[in-house]
């Protein structure tokens, strides 16, 4: 098992898209040459001082690479601090050659398990053991006073490595409700797939009866036929942009959908005063699109009620456009400085995203939370060949 363990260790990527550098990599380059500047200024027993200031300075600007690069700059941060206590041994200097300045390099240990590679994690570790045993070798301090220091000094990557499971561990959560959505999207498109298939068996079945005495009314079968296969495509190719795990059993429940919103805020639990506006033709949605609203109604009427801070009124609009499909929903409750933008709304932003929409959710001006979502009425884009006018 403990193989094992190590093997998964040395084998772990890299955290995707580190960021090379973000401005507080500037200002914390600046603090620490102000740093630098000041105490070989204002200190009096630096030993070296050129050598100090020079390998201070260095050591300041390795952490611009941390992120990228993380185990060359330990290893040339710790390297580099190794030879001045080799050094000290042949000289023998009455007082410990550095700055203070060069703890910096502790921001080198958080960030060699937060951003590095299992691979690195393991040298990188190795070398910051190896490094702080040699101080401590070197070092006239009592053993207790260096295992304290070697313990602090690996707290930053102990620190780091945390930092990263919580992040990671968020990033799955929100990877799996995505899929949670995107498995219901299907199920949904699914029923409304088998639906049009139905519809077009009956009216080729029909046509076929009405073939030999009413041709007329056979070719208006086949009309029927093409106008219900069009749209099942259209539907189809929606199902297998959202479908992602095989063998996912389909649940024959109609989805919920703008028809239903009536009966979706008359119960909200007597809190909230919901006013509800509908406009436009909302009649026609097609169904992923008229599921995609009933979802984001009930995901923000659900986060009202439960986070909306002193809010009396909830504002639900749905307006139906020629080509697209506006939702908003607002509140009045109390800005707390936190926001409520959790999984239910990443799920819902991902359901907007594979319909061809967007969706925003975050504080209002003044008070309380805004949801808007603009969803397509139908992808033009989709390929799908619509029946040709007679």
């Amino acid at each position: 098992m403990l193989r094992d363990d190590l093997r998964t260790l040395w084998t772990e990527p890299r955290p995707p898209d580190p960021p090379a550098r973000v401005r507080r990599d500037w200002a914390l380059l600046a603090a620490g040459l102000a740093g630098v500047v000041l105490e070989a200024t204002l200190r009096e027993n630096v030993v070296w001082r050129p050598v100090a200031v020079v390998l201070a300075a260095w050591l300041c600007l390795l952490p611009l690479w941390r992120r990228t690069r993380p185990l060359a700059m330990v290893t040339l941060a710790f390297g580099s601090m190794v030879l001045l206590p080799v050094a000290s041994l042949v000289t023998a200097p009455p007082e410990p050659v550095g700055l203070y300045t060069g703890m910096i390099v502790l921001v080198l240990v958080y960030a060699l398990p937060r951003w590095g590679s299992g691979r690195e994690i393991v040298l990188g570790g190795a070398v910051i053991l190896a490094a702080g045993a040699l101080c401590s070798v070197t070092d006239e301090s009592p053993v207790f006073e260096n295992v304290v220091g070697i313990v602090f000094l690996l707290l930053p990557g102990v620190v780091g490595a945390a930092v990263r499971f919580r992040v990671t561990a968020r990033e799955r959560q929100l990877e799996q409700v995505r899929s949670r959505e995107r498995e219901q999207l299907a199920r949904e498109l699914h029923d409304t797939v088998a639906h049009h298939v139905s519809a077009m068996v009956i009216i080729a079945q029909a046509g076929r009866v009405l073939a030999g005495t009413d041709p007329s009314a056979a070719v208006e079968a086949l009309e029927g036929v093409e106008e219900e296969g069009a749209r099942t495509l259209e539907e189809m190719r929606a199902m297998v942009a959202a479908l992602r795990d095989r063998g996912v059993g389909a649940e024959l429940a109609p989805p919920a959908g703008v028809a239903d919103l009536e009966r979706l805020v008359r119960t909200p639990g007597g809190r909230l005063r919901v006013d509800l506006g509908l406009d436009g033709e909302l009649d026609a949605l097609p169904p992923a699109v008229d599921a995609a609203v009933y979802r984001i109604v009930q995901e923000s009427v659900t986060n009202a009620l439960r986070h909306a801070v002193d809010a009396t009124e909830l504002v639900v609009r749905v307006a139906a456009e020629r080509h697209t499909v506006r939702v908003s929903v607002r509140d009045n409750g109390r800005r707390t400085g936190r926001g409520r933008d959790g999984y239910g709304l990443t799920g819902l932003r991902e359901r907007a995203t594979l319909l061809g929409g967007t969706l925003r959710a975050g504080p209002g001006t003044d008070r309380g939370w805004h949801v808007d979502a603009e969803l397509p009425r139908a992808r033009s884009e989709s390929g799908v060949h619509s029946r040709p006018r007679r």
